[in-house]
């Protein structure tokens, strides 16, 4: 059976279907509203995944929920022992029991998943790094669908569960719901429970503006896919698809700031497509990019790039790692030997580099992701512990936040920093990365521009190799991004035109999207953060 893609006709009908019946159930019982989300999205995964999808889905699912419940009456007995006796060490012996216990069964239910997501990931990869298979991927083992996503999410909704944020929900069909909500599966966001279920399961009717403003996201999501990515698609692909040591590094320079935009394109587009199919059910998800080109260091564009990947990690790994009680002594250490301001971001630092490796290898199981990963967390961690030396430097050159001309500078600066990092994330394997760093800053010019895009099979060689739609596209988005940097509701401020305005607009981009579709025709039409 054809596996569904978000891009597709059988997706379109399944959401049309799925909104006719949710908003018809709605005025006839408007409590069940719910069932049919879960409906969809369950249909969805058998479609676009298959039924083992599905199962791996349920049992991660059953896992978490089972394991929520289990810590609630732990914690439930804990408190009804300590009320039950007056003696203040007694109480405390009993507190220390069930924190034990809590602590054991946290660790028991989370096996499950981290098992299942090590199995799938990144076993093929160990076990090749260790001699016992021929490749990284000799197995055959493919990855199911969101699985990186739904596993995240679930673990949150275990650590919050634990650490009492909230009550777990005593509905299995209710959390198996907040997990497998279809728009969220292929690449996010990655949701928390406090602030996605509630409105998953509240009463809801056709609201006509609601509606518009998420047909005009999903619109803009598909323009930033079809006019940018999947026509940048190909020639990154020629770029970075067999990478030998003749290289030009003018080649590599033009496919790592093609991949750059093209990324950008592919994985906000797609979000934009999701938050909009999102919205046509009344759900808004977690925000998930903020013009992250408009970046002015690197720690602010991780803030504005996969948002919900980065206060996941935040909340998750990088304060249980930095407030633990070794990392507080090493700041103490540090603060005794090397003076206030090492004291207080060391133990910062070294959390930054354990998250960024850890966010390289969810990325996926190759050492190129490793080095990815160590090279944002150094730059992060290393931007941290020279800040008084770079406060110093601009109190000198009497710049702020707010002058202009450094605020450009910090942006190109930035966008220059990023794209270093793109030298580990655009390839197959970690010896490509240093063969196309070491390209760029040696053999940079060996032939004309011109010829070595032709060398590389890459059409469009008049126009820097870029065609001229992506250049439009590009520049559309750019203005439209500025517009959103300055805090306008481009969508809101679309919507109060004139009619025929928004009729001109919207012909024109959509004859931009027709003219780009045959991109999509020709293999760009899948998402690069499936693949994660």
């Amino acid at each position: 059976m054809e596996t569904m893609e978000l891009l597709s006709l059988q997706f379109v009908l399944l959401l049309l279907a799925s909104l006719a019946a949710y908003y018809a159930v709605g005025k006839t019982k408007p409590d069940a509203q719910w069932y049919v989300l879960l409906a969809a999205s369950l249909a969805f995964y058998v479609f676009a995944g298959s039924w083992q999808t599905l199962l791996l889905l349920i049992l991660t699912s059953a896992d978490i929920w089972a394991g929520g419940l289990f810590l609630k009456r732990l914690g439930e007995q804990s408190k009804a022992e300590r009320k039950a006796t007056k003696d203040r060490k007694e109480r405390k012996a009993i507190k220390e029991r069930f924190d034990k216990r809590r602590w054991r069964a946290f660790w028991v239910f989370l096996v499950v998943p981290l098992a299942i997501l090590g199995f799938f990931k990144y076993l093929n990869v160990i076990l090749f790094n260790f001699g016992a298979a021929e490749s990284p991927h000799s197995l055959g083992i493919l990855l199911p669908l969101g699985i990186s996503f739904y596993t995240f999410q679930s673990i949150g909704y275990l650590i919050d569960a634990y650490n009492e944020k909230y009550a777990p929900e005593q509905d299995y069909l209710h959390f198996l719901l907040f997990v497998s909500w279809f728009p969220q599966i292929i690449q996010g966001p990655i949701g928390r429970y406090d602030q996605l279920s509630g409105q998953l399961f509240a009463t809801r009717h056709a609201d006509a503006h609601g509606m518009r403003r998420g047909l005009l996201r999903l619109g803009y999501g598909l323009f930033k896919k079809l006019t940018i990515a999947n026509v940048l698609s190909h020639n990154v692909g020629q770029v970075f698809g067999n990478v030998t040591p003749g290289i030009p590094g003018s080649v590599v320079l033009y496919g790592v700031l093609a991949y750059s935009i093209q990324m950008y394109a592919d994985f906000s587009g797609g979000i934009d497509i999701v938050e909009g199919v999102s919205e046509l059910f009344g759900v808004e998800m977690a925000q998930n990019f903020r013009q992250p080109y408009f970046s002015v260091s690197l720690a602010d564009f991780w803030r504005r790039w996969h948002m919900s990947l980065g206060s996941w990690m935040r909340d998750y790994i990088f304060y249980p790692i930095a407030l633990t009680k070794p990392m507080q002594a090493f700041g103490k250490w540090a603060k005794k030997h090397m003076g206030t301001h090492a004291g207080r971001t060391l133990p910062a630092c070294v959390a930054n580099i354990l998250v960024f490796l850890l966010v390289g290898v969810w990325h996926g199981a190759d050492w190129h992701y490793v080095g990815w990963g160590l090279y944002n967390g150094i730059i992060v961690a290393l931007s941290d512990l020279l800040s008084p030396a770079f406060e110093s430097l601009r109190s000198r050159l009497r710049v702020t936040d707010e002058t202009r001309w450094f605020r450009v500078f910090a942006i190109i600066r930035t966008f220059c920093v990023v794209n270093v990092g793109r030298y580990f994330d655009c390839v197959s394997s970690l010896s490509d990365s240093f063969t196309c760093l070491h390209a760029t800053l040696f053999n940079f010019a060996p032939v004309p521009f011109r010829q070595a895009l032709a060398l590389c099979s890459i059409e469009g060689a008049e126009m820097f190799g870029i065609s001229r739609i992506a250049l439009v596209a590009c520049v559309v988005v750019a203005i439209i991004s500025l517009h959103y940097e300055r805090g306008t509701d481009v969508r809101e401020r679309i919507l109060s035109w004139n009619p025929a305005l928004r009729c001109c607009l919207y012909a024109v981009l959509g004859a931009l999207m027709l003219y780009a579709f045959d991109f999509t025709a020709n293999g760009g039409g899948g998402f690069l953060y499936a693949n994660f």
